[in-house]
């Protein structure tokens, strides 16, 4: 992973609930489009319904709408096999994929985390993060996480493979594969949000971390800003960059080799066609992350405040046993 330029936290978690949200957004366009079967025959040609009512079309639909809505739907898929295409069972997969996709990214994204020892999922007081290594703090739950969200994903292939392998109105070799299928995606990803609830729920941040990780790289951030001071303070651009590639190589070079601090702010301090620039003023975090702030207000407030109002009622709790 290589540094580029800084963000904050609150931007960051915005990016993993917006995906949750457009997985909300598809889960609601599949479940609004979810119709019955309903009383189309053995191989969807409605002839013994037909024969029952005496060759009468209007009553067998009439038939069909009424099973319909007993059923709890608005209306019947208008053609089928001897089964609803088995294209609705992928299209279901691919909304429960789509969930485990973003509960992956998020859960990968605070194993990062973890490891740079900026955020950290919860760690119960007696929780063992290794039977050997008594100090590890294993991101748990995270990695359960990731390893549910990866079935899941693993499961999309299975239903996409059967809709494909259907012979004419239908083959049997759909059954004992949907009945695994189908259950355990709905299974997994219940497991995946219960996991994600307690980890948003206790999750915690070390702004000291964050501050000192940011400082080791925040001069090398801040070059494009240093040259442009520069180059306003009357100096030849190209020159300036030639200056400021030498001194980041070097500067690098002793950080990686030597294990020393970064020092490229002391280097370009004492060279002198950067004398004119005031590099302290340069070095403020807050003029690398743009809107960030703003956009975390505008996102609540638009994306996230809506959900709410719709689908939270009461307290959030979830229970993990580590």
């Amino acid at each position: 992973m290589q540094p580029a330029q800084p963000t904050t936290v609150g931007k960051r978690a915005c990016l993993w609930a917006y995906d949750f949200a457009m997985d909300l957004e598809d889960l609601q366009h599949r479940i609004v489009g979810m119709k019955a079967r309903s009383t189309k025959g053995t191989t969807g040609t409605q002839a013994s319904f037909l024969k029952l009512f005496d060759g009468d079309h209007a009553k067998v639909r009439l038939l069909e709408q009424k099973v319909a809505e007993k059923t709890g739907f608005s209306s019947s898929y208008a053609v089928t096999g001897q089964t609803y295409s088995r294209k609705v069972d992928a299209q279901v997969l691919d909304a429960l994929s789509g969930v485990a996709q973003s509960a992956h990214k998020m859960a990968s994204d605070l194993r990062l985390l973890a490891n740079r020892k900026e955020i950290e999922e919860p760690f119960e007081k007696h929780q063992i993060g290794s039977s050997a290594m008594a100090y590890k703090r294993n991101p748990m739950r995270s990695e359960r996480i990731c390893a549910l969200s990866r079935y899941v994903m693993s499961l999309q292939s299975s239903t996409a493979n059967t809709v494909a392998t259907q012979w004419m109105e239908r083959t049997l070799d759909d059954s004992a594969n949907r009945r695994l299928v189908l259950p355990q995606a709905f299974l997994a990803i219940d497991s995946v949000l219960i996991l994600l609830q307690n980890v948003c729920a206790g999750m915690v941040t070390y702004p000291k971390v964050i501050a000192k990780n940011l400082n080791d790289e925040l001069p090398f951030m801040a070059t494009e800003n240093i040259l442009m001071a520069a180059v306003a303070a009357g100096g030849d651009r190209q020159d300036l960059h030639e200056r400021i590639r030498q001194h980041s190589q070097d500067a690098a070079a002793e950080v990686k080799q030597q294990g020393k601090p970064n020092d490229l702010l002391d280097r370009l301090a004492q060279d002198e066609a950067f004398a004119g620039v005031d590099l302290s003023a340069l070095m403020d975090p807050q003029q690398f992350v743009g809107r960030s702030p703003e956009q975390v207000d505008e996102f609540i407030a638009e994306v996230i405040e809506p959900i709410r109002e719709a689908y939270v009622e009461g307290e959030l709790a979830a229970e993990v046993n580590v």
